[in-house]
């Protein structure tokens, strides 16, 4: 099945492209809505530039949509798109949606009317279960935007590891803070995955704080080559 992966660089679009190749599709593209709204409804913002990287690391092109990102005007942007693809041969979509009826249910809307298949295979996973999961696969992810009490400002730039999945599990419990950031808690940007060819490495970010949230601006990035460094008969 030739598909597109509605993709912002972070976690669990990353994961949708992991589903995909899995199910051995044709990844046609990865479709990034670049908004110019910081309060999109609907698409990633903070370092959506980092998408550029992620296309290169996995060798899988990438289609910019720009969106001024108002609330459902924005879904037409993306329906045009869609609309276009479809005659090239596309026939799924594919999301990373976990919880968000409102994101999920606009995009089934939007697929049904262009009778492309709409796949959402994360689609109410376990939210502690599902990111253990993503570090045991070997997913790099670290966290470019927070916004949620008691996610404070170090929180910026830090690789999610079962130790920071600990800390979320008692922020939850605390705070109701979503183990996964369903709530809009934070946002992520995956630098490495089992099925990168070469890994995203940071050179240099600035941290915007703002009271009671914040940003991790990435200003300057490269990919790095990954060496198999095992010895092989």
């Amino acid at each position: 099945m030739k598909s597109v992966i509605l993709y912002s660089g972070g976690k669990d679009s990353t994961m949708a492209v992991y589903e995909s190749l899995k199910n051995n599709d044709e990844i046609y593209a990865l479709l990034a809505m670049v908004s110019r709204n910081d309060e999109s409804y609907m698409f990633h913002v903070p370092d959506i530039h980092m998408v550029d990287y992620s296309s290169a690391a996995m060798e899988i092109p990438s289609i910019d949509v720009l969106t001024d990102g108002v609330k459902e005007e924005e879904l037409a942007d993306l329906e045009d798109m869609l609309e276009r693809l479809k005659a090239k041969g596309v026939e799924a979509v594919y999301s990373g949606a976990l919880e968000s009826v409102y994101q999920k249910s606009r995009i089934d809307d939007i697929c049904e009317r262009l009778e492309l298949e709409s796949v959402a295979p994360l689609w109410h996973v376990e939210p502690v279960e599902y990111m253990r999961k993503i570090v045991d696969l070997g997913f790099e992810v670290i966290i470019t935007s927070v916004s949620a009490y008691g996610l404070t400002r170090d929180w910026l730039g830090k690789t999610i590891t079962h130790e920071t999945i600990d800390k979320l599990v008692e922020l939850n419990e605390k705070y109701g803070v979503h183990p996964a950031f369903e709530g809009g808690e934070a946002e992520t940007l995956v630098v490495d995955a089992p099925f990168f060819d070469r890994k995203i490495v940071i050179d240099e970010a600035e941290i915007n704080w703002h009271f009671d949230n914040g940003t991790y601006d990435i200003r300057k990035a490269h990919l790095e080559e990954k060496f198999d460094y095992s010895i092989k008969e």
